[in-house]
């Protein structure tokens, strides 16, 4: 997957489900990230802007509805409920709470994705492929642009190539060696320079990074989990 469409998370206390879903939407040039309750949610969508948001009702603590309602104000993100079959009353007052699907389960992956494409098609998110917001930074690919507490940055194509696939992979730790194939650079040190220069640009802290971190002895990972 080299273009994201769009950058959605899944909400659900049942891990199959969110390895289920998240699998099959990266197949689709889908961004995925997975929460197991709604309080990891909220965390997730603090530092994180969604296109999409996918929510069980029914978890422990509190439920999908309550998440949505706590959390409206905060929350202008296109919403896709999960219920449990048959469960009308549940359908109904999700609707009414400001959920814009729902979906009964279990379910088709397939129609999951054909109601994700309606809903995005009709907001227009679709559109803003390949830009990823958290916490105050903002990449966009397209342009080769990051935004760090409202001052730009420019990335050339090497740095491009190499956070698209690490957005599109994230928590996953490249080798060196990986890097190099990517960018067809076989020197480490000239690796080390690039992921340097590239945490310049994205941390707040360069020389203590948080999100493009080095895994001793084993290569980079960019956390946006």
């Amino acid at each position: 997957m080299n273009n994201f469409l769009a950058h959605i998370l899944v909400v659900d206390d049942d891990k199959g489900i969110r390895s289920l879903v998240k699998k099959y939407l990266n197949e689709n040039q889908y961004l995925v990230n997975t929460a197991s309750s709604a309080e990891d949610a909220h965390e997730k969508i603090k530092i994180i802007k969604f296109d999409l948001l996918i929510l069980d009702i029914m978890m422990p603590g509190k439920s999908g509805l309550e998440f949505i309602t706590e959390n409206k104000k905060d929350l202008n993100t296109p919403v896709i409920l999960l219920t449990a079959k048959g469960q009308a009353y549940e359908r109904v007052e999700g609707l009414e709470t400001g959920a814009d699907d729902y979906l009964p389960k279990p379910f088709e992956p397939k129609e999951l994705l054909l109601r994700i494409n309606n809903i995005l098609s009709k907001t227009k998110k679709i559109d803003q492929k390949r830009v990823i917001e958290f916490e105050n930074i903002k990449i966009d690919l397209n342009k080769q642009l990051i935004f760090k507490n409202k001052i730009e940055y420019k990335i050339n194509n090497t740095e491009k190539i190499i956070l698209e696939k690490m957005i599109n992979n994230p928590g996953k730790t490249f080798e060196r060696m990986e890097i190099g194939k990517l960018i067809d650079l076989d020197k480490e040190r000239s690796i080390d320079v690039i992921i340097t220069r590239l945490r310049k640009k994205i941390e707040l802290d360069p020389k203590n990074p948080k999100f493009l971190q080095t895994i001793r002895g084993a290569g980079y990972v960019l956390w946006i989990e």
